[in-house]
């Protein structure tokens, strides 16, 4: 009776253990479970880096502002650049911005010098360039001249001359030393100009206009100066040059007139009423060319630029003093 018990309850307890769950893999309910990477979004491309001599289109540029920008004659600008329309311009393309014969000018020299033929494929060997040796200070063998000291026999009045100063007989006398130049008369320049601020390439500027001074140079804020003025004043070429440019084509300048002078300087003058001159005509320093106005801007003035090879100086650098 005792043993039947016993084998009643092994079988019980087998039969608990056979109705056990299964374990869960949970390397395969955390691959299935596991949210999906979120689909990569496309990264527009950077836009092409400007070579040397190149512009590249930035979003708000025109024909006209990227010549300015380059001081260079828009319609130079076009033909290198094979522009026959100048509205059509996309943001990224790349423009040359120097004449062709510049950019060849301008192109990085090789290492060497080619030289000889290789053998077969008609190639030439390149050979570094040899720095001539430095020319010694007296070549070998040469006679080296210079004044001898003269030694004179010990005697009272030989003494008594050196004691003097005065030359001995026979003894080399140094040439006297040139006189001192006389100082040359500084240039007049504006004031709070430092003299050392001049520029060595500046032509004489004359101001544009008369009228008081509304706002200084201070780039980038403002790239020139502002003159106050009654509308109808006469505005002049600050010097003499050629006028590149005449037009509203640049955006919060108004009726607008670019000249170029010598040295790669330009003069700007923006917000008038009237343009007197036309694009390609020569001016003369002083000539009447606008009418001053408040185009595109809040009240009669006239804003003035001076740049050199595009960039802009400060006029008082460049405008007399008054």
């Amino acid at each position: 009776m005792k043993t039947a018990v016993i084998l009643i309850f092994v079988l019980a307890i087998a039969g608990c253990a056979s109705r056990v769950p299964a374990p869960v893999d949970e390397r395969r309910g955390a691959a299935a479970t596991a949210p999906r990477p979120p689909a990569t979004q496309a990264v527009p491309a950077p836009p092409p880096a400007a070579r040397r001599g190149e512009y590249v289109v930035k979003r708000g540029d025109t024909l006209y502002s990227i010549a300015l920008e380059q001081g260079v004659d828009y319609r130079e600008l076009a033909r290198w650049n094979r522009i026959d329309d100048p509205s059509k311009l996309r943001v990224g393309q790349p423009l040359r911005v120097i004449s062709p014969e510049a950019q060849a000018a301008v192109a990085p020299p090789t290492a060497g010098v080619a030289v000889g033929a290789a053998r077969g494929a008609g190639a030439v060997e390149a050979r570094p360039l040899e720095r001539p040796a430095p020319p010694s200070a007296v070549p070998e063998g040469a006679m080296k001249t210079a004044p001898k000291a003269v030694r004179l026999p010990y005697s009272e009045q030989n003494l008594a001359l050196l004691s003097r100063g005065e030359p001995a007989p026979g003894a080399v006398q140094k040439p006297p030393a040139p006189p001192a130049p006389a100082p040359l008369p500084e240039t007049q320049k504006p004031e709070g100009v430092r003299p050392e601020a001049r520029d060595p390439e500046a032509i004489d500027f004359v101001w544009p206009a008369r009228g008081r001074l509304l706002a200084g140079f201070s780039e980038p804020s403002n790239k020139g100066i502002d003159i106050a003025g009654k509308t109808g004043d006469a505005v002049v070429a600050a010097a003499a040059g050629r006028v590149i440019y005449t037009g509203s084509g640049i955006r919060g300048l108004g009726k607008l007139i670019v000249i170029r002078h010598d040295n790669n300087f330009q003069s700007v003058y923006a917000h008038n009423r009237e343009i007197l001159v036309k694009e390609g005509q020569s001016v003369t320093r002083g000539q009447k060319i606008a009418e001053l106005g408040d185009s595109d801007a809040e009240a009669p003035k006239l804003h003035f630029e001076i740049r050199k090879s595009g960039k802009p100086v400060d006029p008082a650098r460049y405008l007399p003093p008054g």
